[in-house]
């Protein structure tokens, strides 16, 4: 079956936490006066006072995020590069650093072999390499392969600690479709801080190249990661996340694309291939072109959906990804283009400097003989029910919290089994948690009862789930050994929303 991608005049990303806001756009530098006093509220948002009586991050409460002003160019980050003459491939070291988010004011940060965040790790379908991960934090540490389909071993969850000034090399196949991941922390109760100060990249497993669509794929010219994160500074422009966290997730009103605040992007190419991630902590964003653009889908967590979905918004909570293609060849240099959130506030302006912007864009051909899901996928009964429950300290799954020494739930390797995963709202209705699981790949078969929408036919490792809602997914594991499954608030992660399947 021959599909083709319709690409649209451009597009337009929208950012929204649990909640809709309504504020004016501001600009994220303030005066001295205006920030101490906006990071004042925000900080009172995030946490309580001296007695620990913090408040619940509620539909009225949650920051909006200030505008960029487009003043930096955008920080592409660096591709990894293999080692020569070593017997591992790849290094990526967890080490303590500075960043000049404000003049003058240097913030203390984490990032892998730099700074801030890391370098993106490209792996081909098939491929195995061996990564030496290495610890120079003051703190222990976990290196977790966020979405890769690895034995539980090499997973890099909460057990598989790395203590300070020690390394240690695991191997990691991608033996799975080509998908844009991340690697992160997964310390229990740490994971939060930890990514909040700065530790995330991204992980490509892309087509070889007699299989590669015509899809733009020139790392950092047609083809762009884009993390997107949240953060809340103090008075002094440090992440002092103990003193800034909330039970409820942390969330700011600094945005942050690639580490990089008021950033702006120089589009050279008429049609643009964005990978996208949440890398917050704990807000949802929902993205849109700010000329009311469409743009398309063309892929989720695990890989390419079933067919490319023409959209003119796109929600993600934390940790999903999407790939989307941006059509530029009918904008005007001079037309104020940028993602915005679902306020309008620019999170990335677009500078259009196309080379040949006036040529006709050609449309890309899409073969996919198969569908979503198999009748007799759709008829498995239920065999593992999930209930998320609570928010703050006080979050459980199915009425309990995380205990390193208990295994939750059983599965067979290479079986599919139908999970359905419960919301419970409470009496103050709940909130959405992004609920993830390691080591597989699942397909949403039903939301309430009904399909799933077109972009969420694809593989996901993690979904968005409103309070009251039922989702049932079809869950295959490919490999054996232990894995979490968790709210993906990492607030919520850190506090026990968590629990442990073995696969045997």
């Amino acid at each position: 079956m021959k599909k083709s991608i319709l690409t649209g005049a451009g597009l337009l990303l929208i950012l929204t936490g649990c909640t809709n806001i309504t504020t004016e756009q501001q600009s994220v530098e303030q005066t001295m006066e205006s920030g101490e006093m906006q990071h004042e509220e925000n900080m009172d948002m995030n946490h309580g006072d001296m007695e620990g009586m913090e408040e619940h991050m509620d539909h009225d409460n949650i920051p909006p995020l200030q505008a960029s002003k487009g003043t930096q160019e955008l920080v592409i980050p660096p591709l990894l590069e293999k080692q020569k003459e070593s017997d591992f491939d790849y290094e990526v070291v967890a080490q303590e650093g500075t960043t000049q988010f404000f003049d003058g004011s240097p913030t203390n940060t984490y990032g892998y072999n730099g700074n801030l965040l890391g370098p993106t790790l490209q792996l081909k379908e098939g491929e195995t390499v061996k990564v030496k991960v290495r610890n120079e934090l003051n703190e222990p540490t976990t290196f977790h392969w966020h979405g890769l389909e690895v034995p539980g071993t090499e997973d890099g969850g909460p057990s598989d600690v790395i203590q300070p000034g020690e390394s240690k090399i695991v191997t990691l196949k991608a033996d799975q479709p080509a998908a844009t991941l991340w690697y992160h922390p997964h310390p229990h109760k740490s994971t939060a801080e930890q990514v909040f100060k700065g530790l995330a990249g991204m992980l490509y497993v892309e087509e070889t190249d007699e299989e590669a669509p015509a899809l733009p794929h020139t790392y950092g010219v047609d083809d762009i990661p884009l993390i997107f994160q949240d953060r809340l500074f103090d008075e002094n422009k440090q992440l002092d996340y103990k003193n800034l966290m909330n039970s409820d997730g942390t969330i700011g009103d600094v945005s942050l694309v690639n580490g990089t605040i008021n950033p702006k992007l120089t589009v050279t190419k008429p049609l643009m291939r964005f990978r996208i991630l949440n890398g917050a902590n704990a807000r949802n964003y929902t993205f849109r072109l700010s000329n009311g653009a469409t743009f398309t889908q063309i892929a989720s967590d695990g890989g390419l959906l079933h067919e490319p979905v023409e959209m003119d918004e796109i929600t993600l909570s934390p940790s999903e990804r999407a790939e989307i293609l941006i059509d530029f060849s009918a904008m005007e240099s001079d037309e104020p283009i940028a993602i915005t959130d679902e306020e309008g506030n620019a999170l990335l302006p677009f500078d259009l400097d196309i080379d040949g912007g006036t040529e006709e864009m050609e449309s890309i051909s899409w073969t996919d003989d198969t569908t979503f899901l198999k009748e007799e996928e759709k008829s498995l009964p239920v065999s593992k029910k999930i209930e998320l429950f609570g928010m703050m300290d006080k979050v459980t799954i199915n009425g309990k919290k995380f205990d390193p020494e208990r295994i939750d739930l059983r599965q067979k390797k290479g079986v599919s089994e139908v999970w359905e995963v419960y919301n419970k709202p409470d009496e103050m209705g709940g909130m959405i948690h992004p609920f993830h699981i390691h080591g597989t790949q699942f397909k949403i078969i039903l939301r309430d009862g009904r399909e799933p929408a077109p972009n969420e036919q694809g593989l996901k490792d993690s979904v968005l789930i409103e309070p009251g809602e039922r989702v049932r997914l079809l869950v295959t594991f490919p490999e054996e050994g232990i894995y979490m499954y968790h709210c993906h608030i990492l607030e919520h992660e850190d506090n026990g929303m968590m629990g442990q399947v073995e696969v045997y």
